[in-house]
């Protein structure tokens, strides 16, 4: 990662110094509430809600039109990477699926209400309260209470389609101050909870696959961004990543990167990192609970082979070696996206 000062942040406290204006927020740990229930109704058909977008500058939506393109991965490593630098990050769990449970290893604990307290602020209002995962690491909790939440808001776009697409960003504004970034997991094919994550975002990050039908989601996404450019004209594409490559495809990789660059008519956008397929990491991960880097850290303190191969160690289960290869590339991304946010803040186009 690079050094925090490059990324122009005040890790662990919030980011008001360099955002004039901007309100703290007291951060309250624990179990997900919705601390408000102004009826929506009234909210939804007020032609005055405005979004202070100064307090979303480093709101990320990684998002594409189809599953299975580590969405979910990206953003719990990620943000952990982040959490463990020092940033203060909050991720936003807007798939019903709830698999960032799994990945943060939250799953049926008091932390995990299957989405919820969410879906209660994206239908009614108000402002649910994060849980903490990690040391600087919190989480809007999501689930299958979501798919309620996306019913109402079509059942909204219906009387007012501006106040749907900007429910998520009203919800993040008041809580942005307290973060130095904050990642948003979009589900695949469900258009009103992709309309308001991209409402919400300054940047969006596209996971795509090598195969044809991975990289026709990216059309699926310029069209999900051009829905919402009336309501947020700032919201761009910070970068399309290669993932679930193998680490000798080069060619493939090659040819991939060739079609991606002429869809997005140039290649300046794509990152130059990739993640790696490793199916032993990302399940004993998952299974674990543990991020990849994690769980690199682990399969390092464990035995080494020649200590088992003497009797001097049993082995144990410590995880796959293919780990530390899968946390390189992710670490990679991690710092690529900083660069690339610090460079726009600096007044350089991306």
């Amino acid at each position: 990662m690079p050094a925090k000062a490059s990324f122009g942040v005040n890790t662990g406290t919030p980011n008001n110094a360099s955002n004039p204006g901007r309100a703290s927020t007291e951060v309250i740990t624990g179990t997900s509430t919705v601390t408000s229930h102004a009826p929506y109704a009234s909210k939804a058909l007020d032609p005055l809600v405005t979004i202070d977008r100064s307090s979303l500058q480093r709101v990320i939506a990684v998002i594409n039109g189809k599953g299975g393109v580590q969405k979910t991965t990206l953003v719990a490593n990620i943000g952990g990477l982040y959490a463990g630098s020092g940033y203060h990050c909050l991720l936003v769990d807007l798939d019903p699926q709830g698999n960032l449970a799994e990945d943060l290893g939250y799953t049926d604990t008091d932390n995990d209400d299957s989405g919820k307290a969410l879906a209660g602020a994206l239908a009614f209002g108000g402002t649910p309260t994060p849980v903490t995962v990690r040391p600087n690491l919190d989480v809007l909790v999501g689930g299958y209470h979501l798919n309620a939440a996306a019913a109402a808001l079509t059942n909204m776009a219906s009387r007012d389609s501006r106040a749907a697409r900007l429910a998520l960003a009203e919800i993040l504004t008041p809580l942005a101050a307290n973060y130095d970034i904050i990642l948003i997991d979009c589900p695949p094919g469900n258009e009103p909870l992709q309309a308001a994550a991209v409402a919400a975002a300054r940047w969006a990050v596209v996971p795509v696959r090598t195969d044809q039908s991975s990289r026709k989601g990216l059309l699926e996404v310029a069209r999900r961004l051009d829905d919402v450019m009336d309501v947020n004209p700032g919201l761009d594409l910070l970068g399309v990543v290669l993932v679930g490559v193998g680490s000798s495809a080069h060619r493939i990789k090659q040819t991939a990167r060739d079609l991606i660059s002429e869809a997005l008519g140039g290649d300046q956008r794509i990152f130059t990192a990739s993640i790696r397929h490793s199916e032993a990491t990302a399940q004993a991960a998952r299974e674990k609970g543990l991020l990849v880097h994690e769980l690199d850290e682990q399969v390092r303190q464990g035995p080494s082979w020649w200590q088992i191969r003497r009797g001097e160690s049993s082995g144990g289960n410590a995880g796959p070696r293919t780990a530390q290869s899968v946390a390189d590339d992710l670490q990679a991304l991690a710092k690529e996206i900083v660069d690339s946010i610090t460079v726009a803040e600096e007044g350089v186009p991306v």
